[in-house]
């Protein structure tokens, strides 16, 4: 009988909090970074990659502490 391992690097949960986590970064960045004024003119004064890149953050920290918590279980 062999104990349970985590599933690691292969728990999905972390590919997507990676992936999203990247994503969020860049447009959190260019949210400070190259904002126009006619950028936020077509969003009614919003910027919307900062705010979507933090909110991208946001998501992709809940599933890597979803996945640190609650690991799965390999036989």
């Amino acid at each position: 009988m062999t104990t349970p391992r985590k599933a690691g690097a292969f728990d999905i949960r972390i590919v997507i909090a990676g992936l999203i986590g990247f994503y969020g970064a860049v447009l959190t960045v260019m949210g400070i970074v190259a904002d126009t004024a006619a950028d936020r003119a077509r969003t009614g004064d919003v910027n919307a990659n900062l705010w979507a890149g933090l909110g991208m953050l946001a998501v992709a920290a809940a599933f890597a502490i979803s996945a640190r918590l609650r690991p799965v279980l390999v036989e």
